[in-house]
């Protein structure tokens, strides 16, 4: 029997004793208790997340132009007020 025949041989019985041990339940019962506590979990998309943060992106422009805006008319009442 040749090296490649011998290792498909040995690749194939540790592929079957790991489908027959308990380690399939086992990473079963890890996968649905995990998706369990993440369901519980105040979790986002990350879709939702990446839609969220271009709002604020826009928002915090916006505030920023209108803080420049302001600061403008006020500076145009107090040339006003004063002279």
């Amino acid at each position: 029997m040749n090296p490649p025949q011998l290792l498909d041989q040995l690749a194939g019985k540790f592929a079957e004793a790991a489908a027959n041990s308990p380690v399939k339940d086992i990473e079963k019962n890890v996968r649905a208790l995990a998706a369990s506590a993440f369901a519980r979990l105040d979790l986002v998309t990350r879709e939702e997340f990446d839609v969220q943060c271009a709002l604020l992106e826009r928002t915090c422009v916006q505030l920023a132009a209108l803080e420049a805006r302001v600061a403008m008319l006020e500076a145009e009442l107090a040339k006003k007020t004063a002279g």
